[in-house]
């Protein structure tokens, strides 16, 4: 009883924090004939003692008399959610959502909730995802209302939902992926009938909006452990739906062709990456490209004469399905371009051997890599997940030293900004062409000219653009 009252007690103190706020408001309400209830992941997030400047209010008010209600009052106001009863302010800092209260549900047909108004603060908590976010606490008065036992599922670290799983998966089939991602965000357990429900109506996912689901899996992903979430994706059956990618990493192992468990690495991979984000945490571009690293294996998986497993150009295999994938989920296509990006170029570092590349081959490395280069680093280290500490060592050297190498020629040749040594202009003189093609076919001889050798002097980088002129025949 004691994590009880210790829970509402940390509720106290930070529901005093925002309560001159919230119980003005709170006033204006009730000065009317409404209620209005601090409610939800608010109320949750109060009783973890980490309550933001984000609030969300529900009332038996329509989004007109709200309106009504806070003009004149709020800072500034924002309709976009009105067509699903919400009322957006800002006060004195603090992002108010206030939504009439709501009885949500889908037909089992539309991609899109059918929005009806409730009549009652239990209506409305007992059409609400998970018992952690059915509690409300009301204003200006701070009575506690707890239908479901929510307080007690906290304390718990459970995640149930207030009716049966079925029901409230049948009225938002995204739930199932917001269970995942709350194990994800708060480390709580998801309760075994949930989780069968989840199993059982993997497939109702298919009637949520690729936006809908991107969304929610970007914030599972984002999570403290978004292992545990994943993990919960894969073993339902929800990951097929969206993302059997992951899935598809779990490569049948036989005893005459071992490799290791692909799954089980990634896993790890992402975990590794995470411990290397630094001030960028949550970095969603490095962890979504740990996670679809080796998502080409599947497809290139290989057995030689020799039993040996191989999975060539699985990182061109991967960039592939790894686009697709996010186009699926119509991510922008710059996140998409970055996690491609390191997908396709993370086994690179592998042909740097023991040190054999040439200044050219780092120059490449580097302009490949372009602004995606500290991620690659991260991202390079992370795919290291092997059992052998004398190859782990070696291989973690052996990216010192080319990180090393790539400090000492950038301090040199400032290689963020790798160009041809002559400029458009420069070109079209020395040529005597317009511009056109010929000026870009020169661009690029000039800047593969310069990755190979370095800088070169204004004479040495216009007798070549003279010599290469005259080989393609565009000078006599």
């Amino acid at each position: 009883m004691s994590v009880l009252n210790d829970a509402q007690q940390n509720a106290v103190a930070e529901l005093l924090r925002v309560s001159p706020v919230a119980d003005e408001l709170g006033r204006r309400f009730g000065a009317a004939g409404h209620e209005l209830h601090l409610v939800g992941g608010s109320v949750r997030d109060a009783l973890l003692g980490r309550l933001g400047d984000d609030l969300d209010f529900c009332t038996d008010a329509r989004p007109e008399q709200t309106l009504t209600l806070v003009s004149g009052w709020a800072d500034a106001i924002w309709e976009t959610g009105r067509e699903f009863g919400t009322i957006g302010i800002q006060k004195n800092g603090l992002r108010i959502e206030i939504t009439t209260f709501r009885a949500e549900a889908y037909d089992g047909v539309t991609r899109n909730p059918v929005v009806s108004y409730g009549d009652s603060l239990l209506e409305d908590l007992s059409r609400r995802d998970f018992t952690i976010n059915a509690m409300a606490v009301s204003v200006p008065d701070h009575e506690f209302t707890d239908p479901f036992g929510g307080v007690a599922d906290l304390a718990a670290r459970l995640i149930r939902t207030p009716s049966t799983p079925q029901a409230s998966f049948g009225d938002d089939p995204l739930r199932m992926l917001r269970a995942a991602r709350f194990a994800a965000k708060l480390g709580f357990t998801v309760d075994e009938p949930v989780v069968a429900a989840m199993r059982d109506m993997a497939q109702d996912l298919d009637r949520i909006t690729a936006e809908r689901i991107r969304d929610e899996f970007t914030k599972l992903l984002c999570g403290a452990d978004p292992i545990a979430g994943l993990r919960l994706l894969v073993d339902t059956g929800l990951a097929d739906r969206f993302l059997p990618e992951i899935s598809g990493l779990k490569l049948e192992i036989d005893e005459h062709a071992q490799h290791k468990d692909v799954y089980e690495h990634t896993l790890i991979v992402v975990m590794n990456a995470m411990r290397l984000e630094g001030d960028e945490a949550p970095d969603f571009v490095l962890r979504m490209a740990a996670l679809m690293h080796d998502v080409g294996k599947p497809a290139t998986k290989a057995v030689g004469r020799d039993g040996r497993v191989s999975f060539h150009h699985h990182e061109v295999v991967g960039a592939r399905l790894t686009k697709q994938r996010m186009k699926a989920l119509k991510y922008p296509k710059d996140v998409t371009s970055e996690v491609v990006g390191l997908v396709a170029l993370h086994l690179r570092f592998y042909g740097y051997g023991r040190g054999e590349w040439t200044d050219s081959a780092v120059r490449r490395y580097v302009t490949d890599a372009g602004p995606l280069l500290s991620r690659l680093h991260k991202l390079t280290r992370s795919d290291v997940t092997t059992r052998n500490r004398r190859k782990a060592a070696q291989l973690a050297a052996d990216y010192d030293a080319l990180e090393d190498r790539i400090a000492r020629i950038a301090a040199e040749e400032d290689l963020a900004k790798v160009r041809p040594d002559l400029d458009g202009n420069a070109i079209m003189e020395l040529l005597g062409v317009p511009p056109g093609p010929i000026v870009g076919q020169a661009w690029r001889h000039l800047k593969e000219l310069r990755l190979d050798r370095g800088p070169l002097d204004r004479d040495e980088a216009e007798a070549e653009l003279l010599r290469w002129a005259r080989e393609q025949g565009h000078i006599s």
